[in-house]
């Protein structure tokens, strides 16, 4: 379409599939996956430390956040935006050891202004020894709008990180993920945590996702113009998927009655080794001309866990998808694993991901040869060439703005080994 153009094109690894650096569409820009080589040469020399030098040329991850931001600003560049256009960053790393190094690359690439950030551990990235994969959302110069900084009360930065905890662009409203750790950044708020001595009062998960909406969300959101109510999509990362039945109960004691779009996802871990869950969101200012519209497509009850997406102009946030239905995962569990060897019980999940997402972005008002931005969740990254082909063979040869991590299972719903995050412009 004249107004979703693909730029960067990359090797996808298989079959000649192809990956997009980056989409332009309309004034957004949506940069995403990306890692310090690429899926056909490996890690770029650059990144790599030489074996007999060690010592010599600085840590890997330093250079691998180098190597990454350094095309990011190039594709930035070419897409008419800059990194002071940015608005969102995510970051997934194998290991906590890379997190130090990135930011010192990334506070040199980025200056005084670090758009709002997430940064969680996952098990694997699609290039083994690679230890970061970090995606980038910007706005274009031309288009008439400028992240504008939030300074949210008592919402902590981590000097270390730097980032703006909240900004806005236009009529939306970025949040960076925040845990329930106090000011200090040295324990959890007291309010988010029960007392050491106490065997019951509260269960942690219920105690961290109740302080995080009131204490970190509410505000941040309220000092850029917006609310709980004009949410549009949150990220959840859990380290134990198991507390999702709890976080669901006290997150929908507060969003039940006007839900955003929702993705649940696995983690390996967080900044804080006693943090249990880090949420970002995103939302529109309550006096904008924008408005919030929840697509309600009928969907098992499986498959997601908010309503299957929200409309926010021109933008449609689906919920995180999986394959399955109100019993259950689509595709047998036993199946999955038979056919682990061909991708199989893969490329069935992706179809039948693909057939939900199909039908929800037509009820948003777009297709999906208009997704923009597609965070794929593999328990297995071996399944990742199984999940790239059914993309392919659902939008031929069109560069697909895919990217994937490997995280630890369970999935939210047992069986399932592939979750999909996207989305789509209108």
């Amino acid at each position: 379409m004249h107004d979703v153009r693909a730029i960067g094109v990359v090797p996808g690894g298989v079959a000649g599939v192809q990956r997009a650096g980056g989409m332009v569409a309309g004034d957004w820009v949506f940069l995403t996956g990306h890692l310090a080589g690429d899926l056909v040469g490996g890690l770029d020399p650059r990144a790599t430390e030489p074996a007999g030098l060690p010592t010599h040329a600085g840590r890997q991850s330093r250079r691998e956040g180098e190597v990454i931001l350094g095309r990011l600003a190039a594709l930035l560049e070419e897409a008419g935006s800059d990194l002071a256009h940015a608005v969102r960053l995510d970051q997934y790393y194998p290991t906590w050891r890379a997190v130090d190094p990135y930011h010192q690359a990334r506070k040199a690439m980025f200056g005084s202004y670090i758009p709002p950030s997430t940064s969680v551990l996952m098990d694997e990235t699609l290039i083994a020894g690679a230890t970061m994969d970090v995606s980038l959302m910007a706005v274009r110069k031309d288009g008439g709008r400028k992240p504008v900084r939030a300074q949210p009360k008592d919402v902590p930065v981590p000097e270390f990180s730097g980032f703006v905890p909240a900004i806005s662009v236009g009529d939306y409203v970025f949040v960076a993920g925040q845990m329930a750790n106090d000011a200090s950044m040295d324990r959890l708020d007291p309010r988010a945590t029960k007392p050491a001595v106490a065997l019951w009062n509260g269960t942690e998960i219920r105690l961290q996702t109740d302080f995080l909406i009131r204490h970190r969300l509410k505000p941040a959101l309220e000092a850029a113009g917006s609310s709980l109510g004009n949410a549009i999509k949150a990220q959840v990362y859990l380290s134990d998927i198991a507390d999702a039945a709890d976080f669901l109960d006290v997150w929908n004691a507060h969003f039940g009655a006007n839900p955003c779009a929702l993705s649940i996802v696995p983690t390996s871990g967080f900044g804080f080794s006693n943090g249990i869950i880090e949420i970002n969101i995103l939302g529109v200012r309550d006096d904008g001309a924008i408005r919030k519209e929840i697509i309600a497509e009928d969907l098992p009850r499986g498959a997601a866990f908010g309503p299957a997406a929200v409309r926010a102009g021109d933008l449609l946030c689906l919920s995180a998808l999986v394959a399955a239905d109100d019993s259950g995962t689509m595709v047998p569990p036993a199946l999955i694993s038979q056919l682990r060897y061909s991708g199989g019980g893969a490329a069935r999940q992706m179809e039948a991901i693909l057939d939900m997402a199909e039908r929800v972005c037509a009820a948003g008002g777009t297709s999906l040869d208009r997704v923009v931005r597609a965070h794929h969740f593999l328990t297995d990254l071996h399944d990742y060439p199984a999940m790239l082909l059914a993309w392919a063979g659902r939008l031929g040869d069109r560069p697909l703005p895919c990217g994937a991590i490997g995280v630890p299972g369970p999935m939210p719903v047992p069986g399932c080994t592939t979750m999909m995050d996207m989305w789509a412009f209108v």
